[in-house]
């Protein structure tokens, strides 16, 4: 279970279960009630060419059912296809927010300590059935533009004059729509949108604990607008939802243009609890996020697709790219579309065309939690300026940079870090604390955030101040680095110690003579 929308899509499922945001609505044969439970989503942009990827899975009986989508224009079969599985749990996890672990090296370091900082401390920088056809009073409503098959999928492209006509037409295809499917579809209608309904045997798809394993799909078209129809999606909802989207871009990052942005405080330094609840503790600093600034839509990554730093798997590679669209982009300075991916060994690209087409990509990962309450529209995105933070990288007075800046290239990312503070021994007279060494490794990535438990104090997980939502007051990371007692010449250590024991000593005896004084008296 999962949660993206071309971006991704996610849900969350808890104590009322939640629902992953879905671009679109099922509608379920006969009287059946069909619940979105996790969709994923990835989405590439390129001039006025977008390309949707989306995988869904649904919860109901195991009888035929339909998703419809809202989409700007017709499409021909040559516009869609299905898609492996496993490539959105790799946009998934090299875009999720990431746990990482460093150890204090030696403060006492050796000949050649200080290469070995910059190496490893390194981090600083049966066939469905055709669709039958309508009666004669409704063809002028709505209207089959196109209709194929592709995988498991009956597919049709209708449009509509009115919202009632689409709902009667798909009720006389059999089909229950959702209480209070009209009105949501009605903008649609009205802004002449078209509607991709595909239409699913569940004989041909397999099932997984009650759960349809159904073929990712991919589509694309060209439109001006870049939007994401994620309105109709809550038809389905059990309750709130998560929507985290992600986008492809040839060097350029996205936000949304009509909510609010806020970028994920990051570069918090974190307690070992969270390494086995990373999760919870992302969960409750993103409740506390959006609790600051209601309504907002949250960047969480913003980085070169073919690049991670740390990297909680591998990163995507240019055939990964050319499956989530590439292939039907111009590469840089134009040129035709390639009929279909193909990649070289190894993900590399089989000619230079493809590697035109794959370079220079950025991954923006949005995420937003909502309910039919608070969603008033779908998500419109504008390009926006790069960003860096949430990397290893020191500033003045030796500071860990905070926050996400302006910059000419996207390097930002959601990193939450466990340090480990030197247990050794201290045997020289100028210590050098702080200096971090691992990192350069595996991180943790938090996926399936839409089923994290939402029950957890943040405060009981940081080890950072996280001033961006107001949280102060903690004790600094590393507050005890380079106390008198921890670190320096060994000689004055033994002095301080001896200093505290003799005055613990003149404090017990005066004490002792008071006591006894006052009996005396």
């Amino acid at each position: 279970m999962r949660k993206l929308l071309a971006l991704m899509v996610a849900l969350v499922a808890l104590a009322p279960r939640a629902a992953a945001a879905f671009c679109g609505f099922y509608v379920g044969g006969a009287d059946a009630k069909l619940f979105n439970n996790a969709t994923l989503t990835v989405l590439m942009r390129d001039g006025t060419r977008t390309v949707l990827s989306m995988q869904n899975n649904y919860e109901g009986p195991p009888s035929d059912f339909a998703m419809v989508v809202p989409v700007p224009v017709v499409l021909q079969k040559d516009n869609v296809k299905t898609l492996p599985h496993d490539i959105f749990a790799r946009v998934d996890a090299s875009s999720a927010p990431r746990l990482v672990e460093y150890w204090e090296q030696d403060p006492c370091p050796k000949a050649d300590a200080r290469r070995m900082e910059k190496a490893m401390g390194g981090a600083r920088a049966p066939a469905a059935p055709p669709m039958a056809s309508m009666p004669s009073d409704d063809k002028a409503k709505v209207r089959v533009e196109a209709e194929f098959t592709v995988g498991e999928y009956e597919i049709v492209i209708l449009s509509a004059d009115d919202a009632l006509a689409l709902d009667t037409w798909l009720h006389e295809q059999k089909y229950n729509i959702p209480e209070g499917a009209a009105p949501v579809l009605k903008p649609y209608v009205q802004g002449g949108m078209k509607f991709f309904v595909a239409k699913v045997n569940t004989r041909k798809v397999t099932f997984k604990n009650g759960q349809a394993q159904l073929s990712p799909l991919r589509f694309h078209y060209d439109s001006e607008t870049f939007t994401l129809p994620v309105r109709l999606g809550l038809l389905n909802s059990k309750g709130t939802q998560d929507l985290i989207v992600h986008v492809l871009a040839r060097g350029q990052r996205y936000e949304v243009a009509n909510y609010p942005n806020v970028t994920i405080p990051t570069n918090l330094d974190v307690s070992d609890a969270a390494k086995g609840s990373f999760g919870a503790f992302y969960a409750s600093l993103f409740d506390a996020t959006v609790k600051d600034k209601p309504g907002a839509v949250v960047t969480e990554y913003a980085w070169d697709t073919q690049t991670c730093d740390p990297c909680p798997g591998p990163a995507l590679t240019s055939a990964d790219i050319l499956t989530l669209g590439a292939d039907v982009i111009p590469a840089n300075g134009g040129g035709a579309e390639s009929p279909s991916p193909r990649p070289g060994r190894g993900g590399r690209p089989a000619n230079n065309n493809d590697w035109a087409r794959t370079s220079g990509f950025v991954t923006t990962r949005l995420h937003a939690r909502y309910s039919k309450d608070t969603l008033g529209q779908d998500l419109v995105f504008k390009a926006a300026p790069a960003i860096v933070g949430g990397r290893e990288i020191r500033t003045g007075g030796n500071k860990l940079e905070r926050g996400a800046a302006q910059a000419s290239t996207n390097n930002f990312q959601g990193r939450y870090a466990i340090r480990h503070e030197w247990q050794g021994p201290i045997n020289c007279p100028n210590p050098v604390r702080g200096v971090w060494g691992g990192g350069y490794g595996s991180a943790q990535p938090a996926t399936n955030l839409a089923f994290a438990p939402r029950d957890q104090s943040l405060s009981s997980f940081l080890r950072s101040e996280v001033p961006e939502i107001g949280l102060t007051g903690l004790p600094p990371a590393g507050a005890n680095l380079g106390s008198a007692v921890s670190s320096g010449d060994p000689v004055k250590n033994s002095t301080v110690l001896l200093v505290v024991a003799a005055l613990s000593l003149l404090g017990f005896g005066f004490w002792l003579w008071w006591s006894r004084r006052g009996a005396a008296v």
